[in-house]
């Protein structure tokens, strides 16, 4: 159900003293804030396929093969905003720039047959509006121990020695030390003894259109007594999540609202499922919305002083896929 976001965060809190499970999505900006327990759960237009928890209505079979175009804006208007970006790092306003677009596409299939037949760590379907697929973990809460994924980096699988020319590539290299390091300070605000346990793994995303390989990293630390049981302050006190925003946080967002000229929306916010005891939560990325009847998939890289024009439209265009197998 939908309240004001300041009292959401609050019964979030709630929810999780009294350890009473609950679902929840916040959006970019954190002005609209969802929180269902079960029961509401029930009674709303959503389907969720999380690790730990699955709302799913029906099996069904694949209506045909995916068809999937898409219609980027031309290289000369991402331009504009590339360049402007470019001129705010350049200024030192910020040294990484989550810049992302909103790109028109056509496809064969559903929102609902989107959730149904991609293949992702997390999706969820809301109300006929949005779907997305994501690869990308927030935060976990286990046992008081909490851990974040960062996932920074990515380049078509079939490259020659593709892992090792990822892991090497000085922008991209710079893109996660960058990210590993905010998200590490980010924790360190609710967690003592945060320490970074793997540094740079690459892992295969596979899709109809083409495979990919994303880097990422782990971050950990133990929740501080004052944090604990409290789910919405944590929440609160991390976001907007820093691996799609950039850093410094309050420049950077001003940078993006500036330059972006669309709104996010649910796009880059988060969502999770608290069990009552633990929390899994994802970014939501890899997203498709319906607006007018049309479909948007909203996509975006990290932009340094590094980047490079055509390396970053490309990277932009190579995200609007679904992972279909």
């Amino acid at each position: 159900m939908k309240i004001d976001h300041h009292s959401s965060f609050d019964r979030m809190d709630e929810l999780s003293q009294r350890k009473v499970p609950f679902f929840f999505m916040i959006d970019f900006l954190m002005d609209n804030i969802l929180v269902f327990n079960e029961e509401e759960l029930g009674k709303a237009d959503v389907l969720i396929d999380f690790r730990a928890y699955k709302r799913i209505e029906e099996n069904r079979n694949p209506p045909t093969k995916l068809q999937l175009n898409a219609f980027p804006e031309s290289k000369a208007s991402y331009k504009k905003g590339f360049e402007r970006v470019q001129q705010h790092l350049k200024l030192g306003n910020s040294y990484l720039t989550n810049f992302t677009r909103k790109t028109r596409i056509e496809t064969n299939f559903s929102l609902r047959d989107i959730f149904y037949f991609s293949d992702a760590k997390y999706k969820v379907f809301y109300q006929d509006e949005f779907v997305f697929f994501s690869p990308e973990t927030f935060v976990e809460i286990i046992d008081n121990q909490i851990l974040t994924y960062p996932m920074k980096g990515t380049i078509d699988a079939s490259k020659e020695d593709a892992k090792e020319v990822l892991k090497n590539d000085p922008k991209e290299k710079a893109e996660h030390y960058t990210v590993v390091d905010l998200l590490r300070n980010d924790l360190s605000r609710v967690a003592d003894e945060v320490k970074v346990n793997d540094f740079q793994r690459i892992d295969l995303i596979t899709t109809q259109q083409k495979n990919l390989y994303a880097m990422s990293s782990e971050v950990a630390g133990t929740i501080k007594p004052k944090f604990r049981s409290k789910i919405g302050t944590i929440l609160k006190t991390l976001l907007p999540a820093g691996s799609i925003l950039g850093a410094p946080k309050p420049k950077t967002l001003e940078i993006i609202l500036e330059t972006e000229g669309y709104e996010r929306g649910f796009y880059t916010g988060v969502c999770g499922w608290f069990d009552g005891k633990d929390l899994d939560s994802c970014v939501m990325i890899r997203f498709i919305e319906k607006e007018n009847g049309k479909f948007y998939f909203k996509s975006g890289g990290g932009i340094t002083h590094l980047s490079k024009l055509a390396d970053e439209y490309q990277e932009m265009k190579n995200k609007i896929y679904v992972p279909v197998l």
